[in-house]
Order: structure tokens, then C-alpha cells, then sequence
């Protein structure tokens, strides 16, 4: 009997090695070895102390971009929503600790108007999403521009401790985003919507014929996926102090290898939203690890590039994407087209 059970855990625990949730844990175990073996400074506590905060912000824009890739779609508009919660949370307050409120809140809402157009651009104009979060990301520039007059203001004392503090020996930033990555599970898991909002992603045609409100839900997923870039870029004024209206680039590309490269296949369907937060963690280290190493920023934009064609060329990457194409050419519906 024993003999049968630990059979049956070892062949548990063989299955889950080769399962896809596992690739990320096994890919960030290597880099852990090789910064060990190339780099031990890197993995020091003040060291990892210091790549943390990045670390939560990139987790918490990571689920946003999820979300969206989640339902077969793409968002490019990022940089922008971040951005824009940036300059705003700071250059409304101007330093006024008593309207650091006013300003997370008409920063909130100014990212939910953003992924309101982007998702009526997808749904109502038929706007591949691709096309619409470009558009509405250069929109958003524009508006951050026009706002800064080039000339960035600095966050308030107390959201640049919050940003910088830790509680418990962790960084607060590492608590905001445990808590989203942990909401978004449970929500998507364990409730009635998510199970419906894996439904659509996964067949909106079938999801259409069953009488959901595909429309709504695409149009909710953009929203939420706007608020998250919000609360990223919010926390990345306070850490930055001075945010300018270029703050948010980095976190396009690096947001889309995260949710990659943590197993959520571009065909729609569940988000591995888990893997996605462990993949924001395997990306900073192996920025840490580069820049320990003399790399140059542009050989770790290489570097996401190869981690992105990676987890696409290979294995059921691949196959969700061939399928997910099909599935659009036949539809004709741009709502859910990748490109």
C-alpha cells in the first residue's frame, strides 16, 4: 500500500515537472544557479532588497497584460496608462500631502476612461487590439505631454515611503502585489465570473451561443487590465520620486515576456497568473544578472526578445497560437484577432 502511494506522488510530481506551470520555476531555479556561480552579489538581501520593489511593480502591470492576452487579445497601451497614473499622482498634489487621495483617485480614473476606449475601439469599431491599445497609448502620451509641459513633479513624501518602505522585512510594494496576483486567482478560479471569463477567452463563438456578454467581458478585461497598469504606474512615481513622461516605456515589453514566459498561451483560454508573478521575478534577476555582468540595456531588450520567441516557437505556445489564428480567420471577428 505504502509502495502504490509513494508510486502514485512520484508520478504526480513527474507529471507536474512537465507540465507547463512548472517551466518557470525550473527556469528561475537555473538562474539562481547561474547568479550563484557568476554572480553571488546578486543574491544578497540587500541586493534582493533593492530588485524587489521593481520586481511587484512589473508583477503588478504582468496581471493587467494577462488579463487581455488571456481573452486573445494583446494591450500596447502600457507605457502610456502607466505613465499617465504617474504624472498624475504626483503632479496633481504637487507636494500637498492633503490631496495625494484626490490624486491616486483621478489617476484610477483616468486609466479605467483609457481601457474603456480601448475596449470599445475592440468591440463596437472592430479595431484589432493590436491597432486600438497603439492608438490609445500615443493618445495617452499626448495627454502626459500636454500635462508635464516637459516639466515633472515630484511625489509626496509619504507616497515615496510607502513606494520604499517595507513592513515585516518586505518591501510594501511586494505586499500590493501579492495581493493582486492573489485576488485575480481566486476571482478567476473560484468565482462565477472567472469561470465565465475563462470561458470567453477561451471560445467566444461558443461563449456567444451560450448567451454571455462577451462584449461586456472584453470590455471589462481592458479596464481592469487599465486599472492594474494604474497601480503600477502609481507605485512607480513613488519609487522613481520624479516620474517623466518616459516612465512606463520599459514596462511594455517586459510586462508581455512576463505573461509569456509564465505560461499563458496567446490562443486565449486560463492565465497562468501564478507563473506570470514568478515570471516577473525570473525577469528582474536576469537583469540583475546582466547588469552585474557589464551588459548593456539593449542586450537585456535582446534577451526578453529571445525569452518571447522562445515560449512562443516552442511546445503549446505554438500550437494555442496556429489554433487561435484559425479560429479568427474563420470567425472574422477582429474583437479576439491577435494581429
Amino acid at each position: 500500500m505504502d509502495e502504490m502511494q509513494n508510486t502514485t506522488e512520484g508520478n504526480r510530481a513527474f507529471t507536474w515537472l512537465r507540465s507547463e506551470s512548472a517551466r518557470i520555476w525550473i527556469a528561475l531555479l537555473g538562474l539562481v544557479i547561474a547568479c550563484w556561480i557568476l554572480a553571488p552579489g546578486t543574491l544578497t538581501s540587500t541586493a534582493l532588497l533593492a530588485m524587489l520593489p521593481v520586481t511587484a511593480i512589473l508583477a503588478v502591470a504582468a496581471v493587467g497584460e494577462s488579463l487581455t492576452i488571456q481573452q486573445g487579445g494583446i494591450d500596447f497601451a502600457v507605457p502610456g496608462a502607466m505613465t499617465l497614473a504617474a504624472v498624475v499622482v504626483t503632479g496633481l498634489p504637487n507636494g500637498d500631502e492633503s490631496k495625494l487621495g484626490l490624486g491616486i483617485v483621478v489617476a484610477l480614473l483616468a486609466v479605467l476612461v483609457a481601457g474603456l476606449l480601448s475596449g470599445l475601439a475592440i468591440t463596437w469599431l472592430n479595431i484589432t487590439p493590436i491597432i486600438a491599445t497603439l492608438a490609445v497609448n500615443a493618445l495617452l502620451i499626448g495627454a502626459v505631454l500636454a500635462y508635464t509641459s516637459a516639466s515633472p513633479k515630484s511625489a509626496t513624501s509619504s507616497l515615496s515611503s510607502f513606494a520604499v518602505g517595507r513592513a515585516l522585512g518586505v518591501p510594501n510594494t511586494v505586499w500590493i502585489a501579492v495581493v493582486f496576483v492573489t485576488i485575480t486567482i481566486v476571482v478567476q478560479n473560484r468565482t462565477v465570473v472567472g469561470r465565465r471569463f475563462i470561458l470567453i477567452g477561451a471560445s467566444p463563438a461558443a461563449s456567444r451561443a451560450m448567451g454571455l456578454p462577451v462584449t461586456r467581458y472584453l470590455v471589462g478585461t481592458y479596464m481592469i487590465a487599465a486599472l492594474c497598469y494604474g497601480v503600477a504606474g502609481i507605485m512607480l512615481a513613488g519609487y522613481v520620486v520624479a516620474p517623466g513622461p518616459s516612465v512606463g516605456n520599459p514596462y511594455l515589453l517586459s510586462s508581455i515576456t512576463a505573461v509569456v514566459i509564465g505560461g499563458t498561451a496567446f490562443g486565449g483560454g486560463r492565465a497562468r497568473l501564478a507563473g506570470t508573478a514568478v515570471a516577473a521575478v525570473f525577469l528582474s534577476l536576469l537583469n540583475s544578472l546582466l547588469s552585474s555582468l557589464g551588459a548593456p540595456p539593449s542586450t537585456q531588450l535582446l534577451v526578453q526578445s529571445a525569452a518571447i520567441a522562445l515560449a512562443i516557437g516552442t511546445g503549446p505556445g505554438l500550437t494555442a497560437l496556429r489554433q487561435h489564428l484559425r479560429t479568427s480567420q474563420r470567425s472574422g471577428d477582429p474583437a479576439i484577432a491577435v494581429s
